[in-house]
This record gives structure tokens, sequence and C-alpha cells, in this order.
């Protein structure tokens, strides 16, 4: 896992690089990303009940009294300290189970992919955006539409549109990150420059703040291209795929017209090309190397602990006529094995934590860096989202939210990466370049209608 960086002499414990790879939405590889390497972990072990390490089991502090079901519940490695050991209070205040905490550092799509093929596959598991089409597919997942019931509608409607495939309800969601941008409101007051809701606002916003020693904007060391790939499509008013997922559903004169006044902007100077560190840390906007920073929500604490009030956050801006403002926002979804051993007491254990104990998902989401809860009636409660820019993020993924189409593969988010950055980077003509990527999207999706 990547560690820890230093802003101004202060330590940042920033996002877990697993959930930074997922909120990666550049390439548009975040549907098939596997989770960045944070150590090694074998997926056959049995783990320990002996005080754990990386890569042991933990049993939560609930030893087996032989009269409860037994369950395993995994965790991907989390970067923020103290996250395992609430996982592991979770786990001790069932009553009704006998639950053991799996902590599994390193890739842990990879590891998760690999134990559910065999006959030992972990009763509760967190999956990204509440499972995959491969685990759907092959009937991985057992179904939690009636779990979650009436109760859906406690949840935050851009994610569990996300976390819907064909009607039904996989996983669970869990806790939510988010990407946005960070701004200075009284560099933009001393310049009489409003806060930017259309790309063409914000280039001007950007030339106008920046100095010889302050750049305009930054959205890491490519020059945006990564981060803000899929941005391009949604700010531009379109999605993915069309409502069929038959093809693709972004590929018009909006969306290219969009990569090209980017470019322009890039080209220009406005945007800055390099910065002491990338895009999910906060250093460049702290130290002030760019008036205006693409990041992560898990920033926000560091960068009001550097400018207190004078912090303002804003949804990606609209991309011409038919924009929208947007925000990419990642969920993992507690998902039950449809193998496990204890299915219908998986089930109930998901319902208590994930659904019914407010308490412990308030303390997931807050207390252990900044997160919004997954139920937007629970943000309030969390100190860090109640008000200012934390409430607005919140507020930005319930009216703004996307994540990338379940059907948005690998293979996809590849070609759709290259072609981007041939037109950014390179001056390619953005029609020409993207026209291939019709017949891939087409011929992929073909496949992947099963």
């Amino acid at each position: 896992m990547a560690g820890p960086s230093l802003v101004d002499g202060a330590k940042i414990v920033g996002m877990n690089i697993s959930r930074r790879s997922m909120l990666g939405l550049g390439g548009g590889l975040a549907a098939a990303a596997t989770l960045a390497a944070c150590g090694q972990n074998n997926p056959l072990d049995g783990g320990s009940t002996a005080s754990p390490g990386a890569g042991e089991a933990s049993t939560g502090g609930v030893p087996p009294s032989g009269e409860n079901p037994s369950l395993t519940h995994w965790y991907h490695q989390y970067g923020e300290e103290g996250v395992k050991e609430a996982t592991e209070r979770y786990a001790a205040d069932y009553e009704a189970a006998d639950v053991t905490v799996r902590w599994n550092p390193g890739d842990y799509n990879s590891i998760l992919a690999a134990q559910l093929l065999t006959d030992d596959v972990p009763d509760v598991f967190e999956a990204e955006q509440g499972g995959s089409l491969d685990q759907i597919r092959s009937g991985q997942l057992a179904d939690l539409t009636e779990l979650i019931g009436d109760a859906r509608e406690e949840f935050n409607p851009s994610v569990m549109e996300r976390f819907t495939f064909e009607g039904r309800i996989h996983g669970i969601p869990q806790v939510i990150d988010m990407q946005l941008l960070y701004y200075r409101p009284s560099l933009l007051e001393a310049a009489g420059i409003e806060p930017p809701t259309t790309l063409e606002e914000l280039i001007t916003a950007a030339n106008a703040v920046r100095t010889d020693s302050m750049g305009g904007f930054f959205a890491g060391n490519d020059g945006g291209v990564g981060v803000l790939g899929t941005m391009f499509i949604w700010s531009a008013g379109y999605e993915q795929l069309n409502e069929d997922r038959t093809e693709a559903a972004f590929l018009n004169e909006d969306f290219y017209n969009g990569l090209v006044a980017y470019r322009e902007f890039s080209q220009s100077g406005g945007v800055v090309q390099a910065a002491s560190a990338e895009w999910f840390d906060p250093a460049a906007f702290v130290n002030e190397e760019a008036a205006f920073q693409w990041g992560g929500l898990w920033s926000l604490p560091a960068i009001r602990e550097a400018f207190g009030d004078d912090v303002g956050v804003l949804p990606f801006p609209a991309i011409g006529s038919n924009g929208r403002p947007s925000v990419p926002f990642g969920a993992f979804g507690a998902c039950v094995a449809a193998e496990g051993a204890n299915v219908e007491a998986s089930k109930e254990y998901v319902r208590w934590l994930w659904i019914e104990e407010e308490d412990k998902q308030v303390d997931f989401a807050d207390s252990y860096g900044t997160h919004i809860p997954a139920k937007p009636a629970l943000v309030p409660r969390a100190t860090q989202l109640a008000d200012g820019p934390g409430a607005d993020a919140a507020q930005f993924v319930a009216d703004s939210g996307f994540a990338n189409d379940i059907m948005w593969s690998g293979a996809i988010g590849e070609q759709y990466a290259a072609a981007l950055s041939n037109v950014i980077k390179n001056g390619a003509d953005p029609a020409a370049e993207f026209e291939p990527l019709r017949e891939l999207i087409a011929n992929e999706l073909e496949q992947l209608q099963g």
C-alpha cells in the first residue's frame, strides 16, 4: 500500500490505494481494475485466532461458542488507521453468529476471485460497486434484493442505481468515496470571479487566478488525462453506454468539442503538468502549486487544516450546451457468497450491520478519514460532513454522482484511455481517434450480454 505523504510536515493518511484504483476513472478501467498491491496474502490461508498480523484472520474478539453459526467476513486492507479494529468491534457486537473478520492486504480482487472458486468461500465479503458482472453471472453472489427491501430508499440513489443490475441487488452499500474539485473562495473573490459551473468558466477562472508561482488547475502529473477520463463523458451530458447496453452513447460532437477545449486549456499553460505529488494527494493544493485541484474527499481534513474556512468544493463542471456537473464515486458493498455454508445467517448479519446498525455505519464513514455514509439521512451525523465543503460534497454524489457502467470492461477502458491520451497529449483529431472505439464497444457488449 502507498505510504503516507507529508504536507508541510503534517502526516496525511490518504485513501487506501485500492479505492483510489476504483475511483481512478480516467482510463475507464475502474470497472475491471484490480486492487493495487499493498502486501502479500495467500488466499488459501486459514488465518489465526492469535494476535493477527497482516494477512492473518482476526476473530473480532468472539470465541467460537459451538452454539451460533460461524461466519467469515472479508475486507480489503483500508489505509486509514483504525478501520481494522473497528470491523473487529462490529463483529464482536453481533450476537447471532460467531463472526471471524479477515483482513486482506495485497491484490484483494485477485485474492477474492481465487477464493470464490474454492470450496471454502468467505460467507460475507466486500465487492467493488456491489459485485462485478462476472460474479453476478456466475452465480457467486446471493441475491439481496428482498433483504434490502424497502430500505433501498434509505440509501444514496446514485449508488443504488449502480448497485442494481437487471432489477436485482447483490450488495449492500457500506460507505462512499468520491472525487471533487477544490478551490479557495478568497482567490476567486479577489479576481472578481464566480465559482465555475462550466468548463469554459473553469478555464477562465484558472487563468485569472494563476500567478508566476501558482498554476491554474491540477489533476495529476499526466495533465489530468488519467483521472479525468470519463468525466468528459458525464459532464458533456451523456452516459457511457446506451440504455440497452449495445453501443456507445457518447461519441458525438459535444464530447469531441469538450476534449478539444480541455486540450487547448492544457496547451495554453492553464493546466499544471507536474507537481510535487499526484492528484490523490493534497500537496499541490496545500503548497499553493495550483489554485484549483481535482482530488479526493479524503484530502479534505488536510486542506481545511491548511486553509481553514477558505476552502470550497465543486463537481466537475458542465461541458457544452448539453452538459451537466458530475462527480465520480466508488462504493464497496457487503456481499454474501451464494455457495457459503450459512447463507441465511450471513444475510441476517449483513442486514444487521449495513442496514440496521446506523451508529456503526456513521462510525465507519466518519471516524477513519473522510467518507460519505451510504444513507443520506446519516450525513448530518458525520462530523466532517455536517456542514461546509463536506456537506456540499455529499450532496454532489446524491445529485450528480456517476460510476462506470458494469459493462464498461477493461478492454473498452484501455482503448478509451489510449484514444483520450492521443487526442489531448498528441493533438489527434477526436472523431477519427475515437471511431475505432465504436466498433470495439459494440463487439465487447455483444459478448458481455451473455
